[in-house]
């Protein structure tokens, strides 16, 4: 008999179910229940990553009914029903037959299915209207409990032992980006990261994070973040290039997320080779203008909040004090907001941009990266993961912010 390496408590289960069923009436009042298809959605509302979908009716007990996995799910999710499908056509009779029968208008988790499976889905499940439930599940995740959030702190804390104790001791100036991608590995492995980071956005890949010395971190990117990369290769723009050095007077950028039981932090460490006294004028201007923004912000990251007023600020702070050409990335890496939502997904709800008008709430967590591009130089900033809080964003990735000087 095979026991479960671990499950999500039925409580905290319970618990996410009642709040995306408070959010169905919401914001999709005519649903009668959310169909989540997404892997991840679906571990969020059961403890097993399985493969098929869940089916939360408005009211009435949940359907999970998978492809493949079913043994491992009732290790996984005890206490929720497992059955098994071949085809999206037999959900119509499993749902009625589970006394949970799916109704004419359906919430579904679009993000989490392709073009091709989501008209599959429509064709085999004909007389339904399907409404997004991408909202639902975005903000379901966004509320963390004290157990998701002790998951977190965790995180954080062996994060910024790595990038902030650990690494500094073991890179120095003449080492290639991907030397120094390996042994961030090697230390982030050693510390209990699980081997994997996920994203939310269709067709996004992360894996370690960016390694960018000096020009690297301006080089042109493809990744929806502000800081380039050249990376491994164009079929792997990720992680560091053999070819590139970390010479000496140049800024070493290590954005790289950590994970452990599902959930990750979002941390970059700015390194420069040299000593102290020898980091120009202008990139030193360009960081403690970050780490500014970094602390006006997370003192802003209180129950109530408009993260969108957030982002205004800083941005127009950006233009007042001449960082504007580079902030939040140089010329056509440019991004267009300050942070982001993480937690089962490195790109979680919200980000820190305009249009996000949903007020933020006790424990939710937050990625803040401002950066700055200096032409001929590099991106010099700061990232942390903060926690919402009453007295304000609250640092899990550590409270020691300054720019590392690194010697041979």
């Amino acid at each position: 008999m095979f026991e479960a390496l671990s499950t999500i408590p039925a409580a905290e289960i319970a618990r996410r179910r009642a709040d995306c069923r408070a959010l169905l009436a919401e914001l999709t009042p005519d649903a009668s229940g959310l169909l989540a298809c997404g892997r991840t959605a679906i571990y969020h509302l059961t403890g097993t990553l399985g493969m098929g979908c869940l089916w939360l009716p408005r009211e009435g007990e949940p359907l999970l009914m998978l492809r493949k996995g079913a043994e491992r799910a009732e290790l996984e999710a005890p206490g929720t029903r497992v059955v098994t499908y071949r085809s999206y056509k037999d959900l119509e009779g499993l749902t009625a037959e589970a006394g949970v029968p799916i109704g004419e208008v359906v919430a579904v988790d679009m993000a989490g299915l392709s073009w091709q499976l989501g008209q599959m889905l429509a064709s085999r499940l004909p007389g339904r209207r399907f409404v997004s439930g991408d909202a639902v599940v975005a903000i379901a995740q966004s509320r963390k409990s004290e157990w998701e959030l002790g998951i977190l702190r965790s995180c954080g804390e062996r994060h910024h032992l790595a990038l902030h104790d650990v690494m500094p001791r073991l890179i120095k100036p003449g080492m290639t980006e991907r030397e120094i991608a390996h042994i961030a590995w090697a230390v982030f492995y050693e510390l209990g990261h699980q081997g994997i980071l996920r994203m939310s956005a269709f067709g996004e890949e992360c894996f370690l994070g960016h390694v960018s010395a000096g020009d690297s971190g301006n080089y042109p990117s493809s990744f929806n973040g502000p800081l380039g990369v050249r990376g491994e290769h164009p079929a792997v723009p990720l992680m560091g290039y053999a070819g590139k050095v970390w010479r000496k007077g140049e800024p070493l950028a290590l954005d790289i997320g950590f994970q452990i039981e599902g959930y990750h932090t979002d941390k970059t460490q700015m390194y420069w080779s040299g000593p102290s006294d020898s980091v120009p004028a202008e990139a030193r201007a360009a960081y403690d203008f970050c780490v500014d923004v970094q602390a006006w912000a997370a003192e802003a990251l209180k129950p109530g909040a408009l993260v969108g007023d957030i982002w205004t600020h800083c941005l127009q702070w950006a233009k007042d004090a001449g960082f504007y050409d580079g902030f939040m990335g140089l010329g056509a890496n440019k991004v267009p907001f300050l942070g982001h939502g993480i937690g089962l997904a490195i790109d979680g709800y919200p980000a820190i941009a305009k249009g996000f008008d949903r007020p933020l709430e006790t424990g939710m967590t937050l990625a803040l990266e401002p950066k700055q591009g200096v032409p001929g130089l590099g991106m010099l900033g700061v990232e942390n993961t903060f926690e919402v809080t009453a007295a304000g964003g609250r640092c899990i990735t550590g409270d020691a912010y300054e720019l590392l000087c690194v010697q041979e």
